[in-house]
């Protein structure tokens, strides 16, 4: 055992070595400022990775997952949470082993990756060949790209139940504005500050969901009717499998580790803060609201206005721009990579080449304003595939035969026996995740989508706005 563990170390220690000296060369620069600079902005360690993962999963969908247990019910919303947390720390681990494997070989050939950020389509080609790489870059861009037009959409949503003198499309303008600046933030490196900042602000928000619930107690004549549609059963159920699928970003952040083989655990132990945040905030507002959920997507549009709301509606808006720069961050490398400007140095160069990522991404959210129902459609078109469905698939490709499983960078994790039961594992991860969440769970969100559509229209004005406040933006 300590010859094999030997074995991995001297493996690695290329990797390690060249990342480091890669930090090193980056914060050298003024001395005088070093200490500050390293402090807020180079971010690199096992803690900036925790922080990024359990910052980057819970950003709005945290305000809409009482509207999914609405659709489920209590025990599903509850047995959902944790075994799509479960299962997407899962497949987070399975995309780590196959990072340090790409990385590993890349190292025996005498690659350097300085100036270059490794993205999980670069994975694919090179374990499994440009088609992985094609099927990869397609989903996992969409994602982001949709991921992205949520925040913006969350952000209108959010900010209207503060100041609602403007519509929420109005808002969205404004966002997508402020978003924009997020051209400026170089790597993953330089979100030490933002993650941390994140993840702070989310746990205010969920136990303030929680506390206020409780507080406010069970509205008069209260019904928890759920589940008795499967339409709403499958979309609530999908709009969880969304809220574990934070895995666009997970080799992007592997990367700005100076260890990335240090990353196999760090999506789990994030999941478990998660679900600190997300069960008792879900569970207490689902008692309190009941069945009034259905048709507010927007936990914070039932709860009274108080000062405690209005800071929560605040840190999320704080949060989600956040969470808006960590999609939308790779899709600026990827942008970057196809235009010929990866590895310019200049900042300002790369954030004007950056600009044009921004434009479709704030047309969309414009078009589409449906907060919640959009969540459980991206789950399941795009999440499935994306997080559960690849990563999975291309595990068991890569190790197929026996000699790939004898020289294989990272060794089997504790808590499987062998490379069969791998297989059944990662088998049963694809199947059900095919039939349950793209199959059910695309069937019902495309028809809960279909129908906001049809009720609200292209181009929603002010979707779910209580009427009477509707009416008198209307008229001014």
């Amino acid at each position: 055992m300590s010859r094999q563990k030997q074995a991995e170390e001297v493996m690695m220690s290329s990797l390690t070595q060249t990342v480091e000296r890669e930090e090193g060369e980056e914060v050298k620069g003024d001395a005088s400022h070093f200490n500050l600079k390293n402090a807020l902005w180079h971010g690199g360690s096992a803690y900036d990775a925790w922080f990024s993962c359990a910052s980057n999963q819970v950003a709005q969908v945290l305000l809409t997952l009482p509207y999914s247990f609405s659709q489920l019910g209590m025990l599903s919303g509850i047995i959902f949470q944790v075994f799509y947390g479960l299962l997407g720390s899962y497949t987070a681990y399975l995309i780590s082993i196959l990072y340090v494997e790409y990385r590993s070989r890349k190292e025996k050939e005498n690659v350097s990756f300085k100036n270059h950020v490794i993205q999980w389509f670069e994975v694919l080609e090179g374990l499994l060949g440009p088609y992985w790489k094609a099927i990869g870059l397609a989903f996992n861009c969409t994602f982001l790209l949709f991921g992205s037009v949520i925040q913006l959409i969350a952000c209108a949503s959010n900010i209207y139940y503060i100041n609602d003198h403007l519509d929420k499309r109005t808002w969205t303008y404004i966002f997508g504005a402020c978003c924009a600046t997020t051209v400026f933030i170089p790597s993953f490196h330089n979100y030490r500050i933002w993650s941390f900042l994140g993840l702070g602000m989310t746990t205010y928000t969920a136990w303030y969901l929680t506390i206020a619930a409780l507080v406010h107690g069970r509205v008069e004549n209260v019904t928890h009717s759920s589940p008795n549609k499967l339409v709403l059963y499958f979309t609530g159920a999908t709009n969880i499998l969304y809220t574990f699928g934070g895995h666009a970003v997970t080799v992007e952040i592997m990367h700005a580790m100076w260890k990335p083989q240090k990353f196999k655990y760090i999506y789990f132990y994030a999941t478990l803060y998660v679900f600190t945040l997300t069960l008792p905030s879900a569970i207490s507002v689902y008692w309190a609201f009941g069945d009034r959920l259905l048709d507010h997507s927007n936990a914070f549009s039932l709860l009274p206005r108080t000062g405690w709301r209005d800071a929560g509606v605040i840190l999320m808006l704080i949060h989600q721009f956040i969470t808006f720069g960590f999609a939308c961050t790779p899709l600026y490398f990827v942008w970057e990579k196809v235009i010929g400007m990866h590895d310019t140095k200049s900042i300002c160069l790369r954030a004007l080449a950056r600009l044009p990522v921004v434009i479709p991404i704030w047309f969309l959210a414009i078009i589409f304003p449906f907060f919640g129902p959009i969540n459980s459609a991206v789950g399941a078109l795009l999440v499935s595939f994306t997080v559960y469905i690849i990563p999975a698939s291309a595990h068991m490709l890569t190790f197929r035969s026996a000699t790939a499983r004898q020289n294989a960078a990272e060794k089997l994790p504790f808590f499987i026996p062998n490379w069969t039961a791998m297989y059944v594992v990662n088998a049963l991860v694809v199947v059900w995740v095919l039939v349950v969440g793209f199959g059910f769970g695309g069937w019902a969100s495309m028809t809960n989508f279909i129908k906001q559509v049809d009720t609200f229209g292209l181009f929603a004005k002010c979707y779910q706005c209580p009427p009477k406040l509707t009416n008198h933006t209307l008229h001014h």
